[in-house]
């Protein structure tokens, strides 16, 4: 059931990726820590646009260019007190967990060699969905084409960070030296969906898009941090 569920959501994202959408949330909706990484104290607010919400970069930015390989550990569901997460049931738990790891491995394994052990120019990245909200498909479909219905919506997003009826999901994640567990890149982010006409069906669509941009988005900081010339940055 997962696997057909999987096939389905990414056939989707192939499909409806000229209308779908994922925003960043408002500063009123910038995610907490939950506990997943490490270390927190090094994290610092994103110092623009295309930044996660929290986010640490080592100074060597020298040091990215020696990493040919990536360890992409399981995505975890880190079980908090946070929406949406802490009564997850086990089928979606797996579901989100599966997508964004397909997703991520999807876009690394462009330009990386995927292993499965530490070695040298191994870096290892771990990550952990710490939010999961569903959307309420039908009256989101129905609130984006009516004026009223849109006003009270972004009242809402101006409170709470996200839209009214869309889904959401908060990430962490971290990207260490495989050997020496040196820390490289850290991040805290949240994406709620955009608010659009005839959206499908799926109450994890909003939640799939935001893992769909993470994932691209992380392949293009990952190019930034190499040097290369010819990185291409997601569109929202």
């Amino acid at each position: 059931m997962n696997m057909q569920r999987l096939m389905l959501g990414g056939l989707c994202a192939v499909m409806l990726t000229a209308c779908a959408t994922s925003q960043p949330v408002g500063e009123s909706g910038n995610p907490e820590p939950s506990g997943f990484l490490k270390d927190y104290s090094k994290l610092r607010p994103a110092a623009d646009e295309t930044e996660p919400a929290m986010v640490y970069f080592t100074p060597d930015k020298a040091k990215f260019k020696s990493y040919t390989k990536i360890l992409l550990e399981p995505v975890q569901i880190w079980r908090s007190e946070k929406p949406g997460i802490k009564h997850l049931n086990k089928e979606d738990a797996t579901y989100l967990s599966e997508y964004l790891w397909a997703r991520a491995n999807e876009e690394l394994s462009k330009d990386y060699t995927m292993v499965q052990q530490p070695g040298p120019g191994v870096a290892r990245v771990r990550v952990a969905i710490t939010e999961a909200g569903k959307g309420v498909p039908m009256l989101d479909n129905l609130t984006a084409v009516h004026p009223g219905s849109m006003l009270v919506s972004k009242g809402k997003k101006k409170f709470t960070g996200t839209e009214a009826m869309v889904g959401s999901a908060s990430v962490e994640a971290e990207v260490t030296d495989s050997q020496t567990g040196e820390l490289l890149v850290a991040g805290v982010d949240r994406r709620g969906g955009g608010k659009y006409a005839w959206k499908p069906l799926n109450t994890w669509e909003d939640v799939e898009q935001a893992c769909a941009y993470w994932a691209k988005k992380s392949r293009w900081r990952a190019c930034v941090l190499r040097g290369d010339s010819t990185c291409e940055l997601p569109k929202e």
